[in-house]
């Protein structure tokens, strides 16, 4: 029996997979399968292509749990079935892999379809013997469509351009991948595949996940089984696949520097920098105010933004690029560096503002793994919970650099500096008045709206000893800075004075 390399109760619950990788079928219709078998191969969108669950009725794109299953002395025959499809109904050749799985008392089959090296694919458009027409067909959300027009030449187009994680590394031995790492993945992530995997030798093994390509007289590993699955890739095949993290206690242009280099499997890499960093370079503030009992905590950077822009580093770099992965840590910011910049199709100010929705992605398989793994969810959620960890932790907004030609991409994470925090304590009281004008100036107000929402009547006292010191620490800013006395001059709450808002609120 083969197996799956993520768990079969996780992938009815829409764990792990999006769902629009996911095709729920309450029986067995060959034809519709096999487009979508067809769709799922073709991978348009460099996503590791998908599953499709027969046995399970679907509503609204969900399934209809618990399954009603399929006749159970119908399985031989519909693998059979499909095995001959892979053959006769689609060019070139494809097959996916078949499992079997029992929830409760019943059967459900599940296919394992993986992004094809061999795309494009085309499926036939009808079963009968005298059909001959074929058709290429791709995954749009989450339905099977015919591709027409442009959507078929940007896919025949695809053909010449199969990732670098799914290519066959021919400097490479099957020996060259370790099974202990293998199993190791295998039962952190609660495989079915695990099940089999203790008879299985390191060929096999490595065939059930996908991580072989090549011949069956002469197979190779995948680059994505090199990186996760060998003990020292950067060793031999890989040499600058590293994250190099430096600290500069005086900032970039001291004399003085450490620097920690991380190699290793991918995910071991990933994980002992960010521990590293965070034993190390980040530090919790407490923050007290004066006449409230409760203190706030705040970090001078949110490990919630670090780990999402490291993790986004690894999964979106290329690497077929010899530059390593680098995280520059200062007193004032924290940045990390990989090549190259975001895909060209991605708007910059959409991205900066946390809209930006990628739907091809350059590390297919390394996405799958890192999603199997808890580390990245794969959906382009990664630098909306950036922007939001860095305001929910009272920090400066991150920032997001490329150049024109989308060479390189720069996370920056300002330093949330302690100073401000206390002086709210030491300085504001805080008193009503501040309170009040802070949360008035949640949308920018003028300074008489603001005297009059919090019932202030001298205009001099109330813009000494309330709006200047907010400003001052950072609570509120101007809406035009360079002309303080402007007639048009309002006032809004910065994203520390929102948070701090809300947390004074909850106590």
């Amino acid at each position: 029996m083969n197996g799956l390399p993520i768990n079969i109760d996780d992938l009815l619950k829409g764990r792990s997979v999006e769902w629009e990788r996911l095709e729920f079928k309450e029986g067995w219709n060959p034809l519709a399968v096999l487009h979508t078998v067809c769709a799922f191969a073709n991978d348009f969108h460099n996503m590791g292509g998908g599953y499709i669950v027969l046995g399970v009725e679907e509503a609204n794109g969900r399934p209809v749990l618990p399954p009603k299953g399929i006749d159970p002395d119908r399985i031989d025959d519909i693998q059979k079935e499909l095995y001959n499809l892979g053959f006769a109904g689609l060019q070139p050749n494809y097959h996916p892999v078949v499992v079997p799985h029992q929830v409760g008392d019943v059967w459900i089959l599940v296919i394992w379809v993986p992004g094809g090296q061999s795309r494009p694919y085309k499926a036939k458009t009808g079963l009968g013997k005298e059909h001959r027409e074929y058709a290429y067909f791709i995954r749009q959300n989450s339905r099977t469509v015919k591709a027409i027009g442009p959507a078929e030449n940007e896919l025949i187009a695809l053909a010449a351009n199969v990732p670098f994680d799914d290519r066959v590394n021919q400097t490479a031995r099957i020996t060259d991948l370790d099974s202990g790492l293998m199993r190791k993945f295998l039962k952190e992530v609660g495989s079915d595949l695990i099940r089999t995997a203790a008879d299985a030798d390191t060929l096999q093994l490595a065939r059930h996940m996908k991580l072989v390509g090549g011949q069956s007289e002469a197979p190779f590993p995948l680059n994505v089984g090199l990186l996760f699955f060998n003990p020292d890739p950067q060793e031999t095949f890989f040499p600058t696949v590293r994250i190099e993290v430096a600290w500069f206690p005086d900032g970039p242009a001291g004399d003085t520097f450490t620097e920690k280099i991380f190699t290793g499997p991918l995910d071991r890499m990933l994980r002992e920098s960010l521990d590293y960093i965070q034993r190390n370079y980040i530090n919790e503030m407490v923050m007290k105010h004066a006449q409230i009992a409760q203190a706030t905590r705040s970090w001078n950077f949110p490990f919630a933004a670090l780990e999402e822009a490291l993790v986004n580093a690894v999964y979106h770099r290329s690497y077929e690029e010899r530059e390593p992965i680098e995280v520059r840590i200062t007193p004032d910011e924290l940045t990390i560096l990989s090549y190259p910049g975001p895909d060209r199709s991605i708007n910059m100010e959409q991205l900066r503002a946390g809209r930006a929705v990628s739907r091809r992605y350059r590390n297919r398989r390394i996405g799958e793994f890192l999603k199997e793994l808890e580390l990245t969810e794969g959906r382009a959620t990664g630098i909306p919970k950036i922007i939001r960890a860095m305001k929910e932790n009272g920090s400066p907004e991150p920032l997001f650099e490329t150049e024109d030609e989308r060479l390189s991409f720069l996370v920056r994470l300002p330093v949330l500096q302690e100073s401000a925090p206390l002086d709210i304590g030491t300085k504001l009281g805080p008193s009503r008045d501040q309170v009040l004008t802070i949360r008035n100036c949640l949308t920018p107000t003028p300074l008489l709206e603001l005297m009059r929402l919090v019932g202030r009547t001298n205009r001099t006292k109330f813009r000494d000893q309330v709006v200047a010191p907010l400003v001052q620490a950072g609570f509120v800013e101007m809406t035009l800075p360079e002309k303080p006395r402007s007639s048009k001059q309002k006032y809004r709450a910065t994203s520390f004075g929102k948070v701090w808002l809300e947390r004074v609120e909850q106590i």
